[in-house]
């Protein structure tokens, strides 16, 4: 149980940063600045406890590449996506002023933009925080904050910068992306983190 709670904790305060963040001052570089350590610093706060995903497409690699149980993968999903819901909720209550602009992305570039970080993030965080060679290590927070950093600086004008299905259902509760756009994240978010996994387990193939 402590590790869905972890789960739930470090998605909350990251999408609840997101919301409060973009929501105050839109675009500009303040946001992908303090989503990138607020996911930083939930990192290494839950690491310990549930490995610290805070990301449905993440768990999805972790599984594939045999770190999670495969029973573990539906109560982590559904504590993300908890977390989620309730941060956009509470972001939209402290934010009630806010003028939300709802993103109309193209569609071929914004599946490409989420495919390719998420990607990046999850094969970071294959690479950092479940090798062998990298037990133990002091930097893997840091890693996986800046990755999403990088990718929000990168394509957030192109697709939102979710690399995360449930970082796109806290955008869709708060009104900053239309609920029709959801299955662009998931599909893309998913087929990223898969290939990242299959990626790493060809590459590492000793590391069990």
């Amino acid at each position: 149980m402590n590790r869905y709670i972890a789960e739930f904790i470090g998605t909350f305060f990251l999408v609840l940063t997101i919301g409060c963040s973009v929501l105050a001052t839109g675009k500009g570089i303040i946001p992908p600045i303090a989503i990138g350590s607020a996911l930083m610093i939930m990192v290494y706060a839950g690491g310990r406890v549930s490995g610290a995903h805070f990301n449905p497409a993440v768990t999805l690699a972790i599984w594939i590449r045999g770190r999670v149980k495969i029973a573990d993968v539906g109560p982590y999903i559904a504590a993300q996506l908890a977390g989620a819901a309730l941060a956009a909720l509470a972001a939209t209550f402290l934010r009630p002023d806010a003028v939300v602009d709802v993103m109309t992305p193209n569609v071929p570039r914004a599946l490409v933009a989420e495919a390719l970080f998420t990607f990046a993030l999850a094969y970071v965080v294959l690479n950092v925080a479940t090798t062998k060679d990298t037990a133990g290590n002091s930097y893997y927070g840091l890693a996986i904050g800046f990755t999403v950093l990088t990718g929000a600086f990168s394509v957030g004008d192109i697709s939102g910068g979710a690399f995360n299905p449930a970082v796109a259902v806290g955008l869709s509760v708060m009104g900053l992306s239309a609920w029709s756009n959801i299955w662009i994240y998931v599909v893309a978010c998913c087929a990223g983190a898969a290939a990242a996994a299959v990626v790493f387990k060809t590459m590492n193939p000793d590391d069990r």
